[in-house]
């Protein structure tokens, strides 16, 4: 089934077009940098890797992964990075799994524009899936209904990251 709207975050069609992004040269760069023109959904970083929460999620939980280096390709990544991106993933499924308890997930990048790739800055999606998501409204209205607004999402694996240390 196709999803024609998102009904928690109507305006992500006019986010990617372009028509509601923040006026910024990499959102990912503005993120790092605490730049207010930009939300801050930051859930945890160290000197190399930080973890968002994404501000339109495909599920309650969706993480957004980067190295603090603007890259656009994995191939890109150090050996340190690399390391610690694969670290900062098991910790991230780890507190999803504790805070939201998914019986599934799905992780991966979008490189290049053909993948859907809306952000060039190398990112890893991690988005906690359920059975049987579908319900009523999907179905019949051809719509996704987000279930927790980004903020909370925010304030809860802040929370659950507390401890991290890579």
């Amino acid at each position: 089934m196709t999803f024609r709207q998102q009904l928690f975050i109507p305006n992500k069609r006019a986010y990617i077009s372009g028509l509601k992004r923040p006026a910024v040269e990499c959102i990912i760069c503005s993120i790092i940098a605490n730049d207010p023109a930009v939300a801050n959904l930051t859930v945890w970083k160290n000197s190399a890797v930080a973890a968002c929460a994404n501000l339109y999620p495909y599920n309650a939980g969706h993480l957004l992964l980067f190295p603090l280096r603007h890259i656009k390709d994995p191939r890109e990544l150090s050996n340190e990075e690399s390391r610690q991106m694969h670290t900062l993933l098991c910790h991230s499924l780890t507190k999803l799994s504790e805070v939201y308890q998914p019986e599934g997930f799905n992780i991966g990048y979008n490189i290049g524009e053909a993948s859907g790739a809306s952000i060039e800055h190398l990112h890893q999606h991690i988005v906690p899936r359920y059975p049987r998501e579908l319900g009523f409204v999907d179905i019949t209205a051809g719509a996704k209904i987000i279930i927790e607004d980004p903020n909370i999402t925010l304030s809860r694996l802040r929370e659950a990251f507390a401890d991290v240390n890579i």
